[in-house]
C-alpha cells in the first residue's frame, strides 16, 4: 500500500518474552527506521532497546507503558477487539437458538466455554463483550470460562475446551487463545466454535462459525507513513477499532445460524 519493496522488509519470529527480544530489536535498529513487535512479554525489552536507539521508532503491540514511560520513540497499539466479540456473540446467541428451536437443547441449556489465556483486561472485556452479544439474542445464555495461563499452548487450549464441554455441559465454545487446540477439541465433539484471530474452516469445516480478529495495516501504515514523512506522532497508545478497519470479523462458516451475516452488518 505505501509503495515499499520486500527488501526494505526484515521479518523475524519465535523472539521469546525474554532477554532475546532485547537483543533482537538492538540489531534491528542498526539498520531499520521503525520496528514492530507483537507479543505482551515483548514491552520491556522495547522500552530498554528504546532508550539506547534514540532515532529509531518502537511500536509494541498490546503493551500498556507508553503513555507513562514518556519516550518520543515508543508507541504503544491494540484494537477495541471487544467491539468485534460483542458481534461474534451475536453470532453465538443466534446459534445457540437454533439449537433451541431444533429441541437439540433446552434453554436452560444454553451454556457457553470460553477458553482463557490469562485474567487480564484484555482477555476479561473481550469475554464479557462475547457474553453481553450473546446474551442480546439468547437471554437465557450463561458462561463459564477456564484460563490457560498461556496465549499460545495446544494442549492446555484442548485440554481447557474438552472441560468446558464434558464437565461443565457447555453447547459452544469460543477462545481468547490462539493455536488450534480449542478448535480441534470442538471439531471432534461435533461442538460449535466461535474462534479468534483467523478462521478454522478448512480444519474445522463442521463446526466453525465466526472469527473475530484485529487487522493491524491501518497501523501499520499509520506508522510507517509518519516515519517516511518525517511526521512526529503524539498519540503514544494508539487504539484502532471497527470504524479504522482494525476490527473485523471473517466470513461466517456454514455452521452458523440462518440470517448471522445481516445480523453482523
Amino acid at each position: 500500500e505505501l509503495g515499499l519493496e520486500t527488501s526494505q522488509l526484515e521479518l523475524v519470529t519465535g523472539i521469546g518474552e525474554d532477554n532475546t527480544c532485547y537483543e533482537k530489536a538492538s540489531e534491528l535498529a542498526q539498520t531499520c527506521d521503525i520496528i514492530f513487535a507483537d507479543s505482551f512479554g515483548h514491552e520491556d525489552f522495547m522500552i530498554q532497546a528504546a532508550k539506547e536507539n534514540e532515532d529509531v521508532w518502537f511500536c509494541h503491540s498490546t503493551g500498556t507503558k507508553a503513555h507513562t514511560k514518556n519516550l518520543d520513540n515508543y508507541f504503544n497499539a491494540f484494537a477495541s477487539i471487544y467491539e468485534g466479540r460483542y458481534l461474534a456473540g451475536i453470532t453465538a446467541g443466534m446459534k445457540l437458538n437454533e439449537m433451541i428451536a431444533n429441541n437439540e437443547i433446552t434453554a436452560e441449556e444454553a451454556v457457553m466455554g470460553y477458553v482463557g489465556a490469562f485474567p487480564y483486561a484484555e482477555v476479561v472485556s473481550g469475554y464479557t463483550s462475547f457474553y453481553l452479544g450473546a446474551k442480546s439474542v439468547c437471554p437465557s445464555v450463561t458462561m463459564k470460562v477456564r484460563y490457560t495461563s498461556s496465549w499460545y499452548d495446544y494442549d492446555k487450549e484442548k485440554s481447557a475446551a474438552e472441560a468446558l464441554i464434558q464437565n461443565d455441559n457447555c453447547v459452544l465454545i469460543s477462545q481468547h487463545a490462539d493455536s488450534y487446540g480449542a478448535p480441534e477439541a470442538c471439531e471432534s465433539k461435533n461442538v460449535p466454535n466461535v474462534t479468534y484471530n483467523g478462521t478454522t474452516v478448512a480444519k474445522c469445516p463442521n463446526t466453525y462459525v465466526v472469527s473475530s480478529k484485529i487487522d493491524w495495516a491501518p497501523y501499520y501504515e499509520k506508522m510507517i507513513s509518519a516515519v517516511m514523512n518525517g511526521q512526529k506522532v503524539l498519540e503514544k497508545d494508539y487504539t484502532g477499532t471497527l470504524e479504522t478497519g482494525s476490527v473485523k470479523l471473517d466470513d461466517v462458516g456454514t455452521c452458523a445460524a440462518e440470517g448471522t451475516q445481516a445480523a453482523i452488518d
